[in-house]
């Protein structure tokens, strides 16, 4: 991430101090995975009141421009929910708990998870479909 997004992100999370679902932690626990994984870049696009989105791409990726999206939901800023969302093809989903949504990201067909408060296994479910996803991505 570049600088000025850097600064724009953590100055969002600096100021992300009601968070009863303990959501904030979750969504860092992602960008850190992220950060974590070969040849991936990502962006923040802020949209308060809707939605703050950081989304993944890979170095290697030329059909599109991301692989996931991991969304904070900021409907109610007291309380916020991430929806997690790839591109169908990209995932799989074994133990059903994600959401098949037509046109859902970026026009395309995806994949959503959704995260309304901590739970431990389930972000780590996430972070493996995040890892598929990256490597999926690589690939086209």
């Amino acid at each position: 991430m570049d600088t000025a997004l850097t600064e724009e992100l953590t100055k969002f999370l600096d100021t992300w101090t009601i968070d009863p679902n303990k959501t904030k932690t979750c969504f860092e626990s992602f960008k850190e995975h992220l950060e974590g994984l070969d040849g991936v870049s990502l962006d923040f696009v802020a949209r308060p009141g809707i939605t703050y989105s950081l989304r993944a791409k890979h170095a290697n990726q030329k059909k599109r421009t991301l692989f996931a999206m991991v969304d904070i939901i900021d409907d109610d800023p007291a309380d916020r929910w991430l929806s997690v969302c790839f591109y169908k093809e990209l995932v799989d989903d074994p133990d059903e708990i994600g959401d098949e949504v037509p046109e859902g990201l970026l026009g395309e067909d995806a994949k959503c998870f959704d995260l309304y408060e901590g739970d431990d296994a389930k972000v780590s479910y996430i972070k493996d479909r995040l890892s598929a996803a990256s490597a999926s991505a690589a690939a086209e």
